[in-house]
């Protein structure tokens, strides 16, 4: 035992905020004192802290089996797989505890979907510059930052990446070893843009010239972040394969590889698994946030609140452009590009009791919950307004 060493690995840099319970769009640390909270952690609370239906959904589960493997049914498990695969494009789901294990799942699954149709040489993915898709070996080779591949020895081969909504370059990329072109269609940690409408049909068509598959991560802007149940709802285009996770168990680890049967083909029995993954305490709360995402006007209010945040932040930069100086993303996932260090934004927000993200490109990441309210907003909006007045001397 070394007791100079932390008992907990060091490998985030925590603040030293100790958070005690949580209520709707706000979380409580155990002084007593009050944070609204933007960051949700990290796009998953999109139904805020302590929903009364999931609290149930939890509870009453918990008290009757928790886990049995997946060598046997489980009733829960079966039904949000219908459940997604009627609410999407997919025919098949498979369940995992993480989004890095669905993404890695979806990456197996194109493998071998070329290997069973007697193209195994094509195994290449095309991502794009900025994106994230987990800390996993595979993860990190296909987003290739230095900050995540450092020191872990040689990259995984399989992956190459072209500039973010560059056409011409992802068409030059593509190679007789190229499987598939996988995106998220909102940049979350690489700095909150959204792909064009345009950009994804070009993607969606494009593959289909080529033979390849359309592979969306939605782990971070899917399941309602920006207004619709999927992030490519919106530009009417649909993927082959999809990873999600975070929001679609509020909190409780899920994440799910979504596919077509076409793509599918080659993952047979023996061909993958996972021990808690689509466990029955996780797809119980699965199915709890689909029954409250699915009920009449969710989404439609969601939009709205997307939009009014919209409109405050537009108003904030117009009153603070020696602070901020660019708007982005999409319904509740947005992101101020600073003039001064994010991470000094972030602190100094923190210090007023709003808790925000940083993001790639120097912005301000804000990911509340699609329960937010507008007094919420105008809440978040008046800290903000405060906190940049330390730049501009006001």
């Amino acid at each position: 035992m070394n007791a100079a060493f932390p008992a907990l690995m060091p490998v985030y840099n925590r603040a030293d905020i100790c958070f005690e319970r949580g209520e709707g769009a706000y979380l409580f640390d155990d002084k007593g004192q009050r944070y609204l909270d933007f960051v949700g952690g990290i796009a998953v609370a999109a139904l805020g802290h302590a929903h009364p239906r999931l609290v149930q959904a939890l509870k009453d589960q918990a008290e009757k089996l928790w886990i049995v493997g997946n060598v046997f049914r489980v009733h829960g498990t079966e039904r949000l797989a219908q459940r997604l695969v009627d609410l999407t494009f997919a025919d098949t789901v498979f369940f995992q505890n993480s989004g890095a294990e669905a993404w890695e799942c979806c990456v197996k699954l194109i493998r071998k979907y070329f290997s069973a149709i007697g193209q195994p040489q094509r195994y290449r993915v095309i991502t794009f510059q900025g994106c994230f898709h987990g800390r996993t070996l595979a993860g990190i080779a296909a987003s290739k930052a230095e900050k995540m591949v450092g020191g872990f020895g040689p990259p995984m081969n399989g992956f190459d990446q072209v500039p973010w909504g560059d056409l011409d370059a992802l068409r030059a990329a593509i190679t007789p070893e190229t499987a598939a072109i996988g995106i998220e269609p909102v940049l979350g940690e690489g700095g909150m843009k959204p792909a064009s409408p345009e950009f994804l049909r070009a993607l969606r068509a494009l593959c289909d010239a080529e033979g390849l598959l359309l592979f969306f991560d939605e782990i971070q802007c899917g399941m309602g972040r920006t207004g619709k149940l999927f992030a490519h709802d919106w530009a009417g285009v649909t993927p082959d394969v999809m990873c999600i996770a975070k929001a679609l168990g509020n909190g409780y680890p899920i994440g799910a590889c979504l596919a077509t049967a076409k793509a599918a083909q080659g993952m047979t029995m023996g061909t993958h698994g996972s021990t808690y993954g689509g466990n029955p305490l996780a797809t119980a709360v699965g199915n709890a946030v689909l029954d409250v995402m699915e009920e009449p006007g969710f989404f439609e209010t969601a939009q709205r609140r997307g939009a009014y945040l919209w409109r405050k932040l537009d108003e904030l930069i117009a009153r603070h452009p020696k602070v901020f100086t660019e708007h982005r993303g999409k319904g509740l996932m947005q992101g101020l590009r600073c003039v001064p260090t994010n991470t000094d934004v972030v602190e100094a927000l923190r210090a007023e009791k709003l808790l925000v993200l940083s993001a790639g490109e120097n912005v301000v990441r804000m990911l509340p919950p699609l329960i937010v309210t507008e007094a919420q907003i105008d809440e978040a909006v008046e800290i903000i307004d405060r906190v940049a007045l330390k730049w501009t001397g006001a």
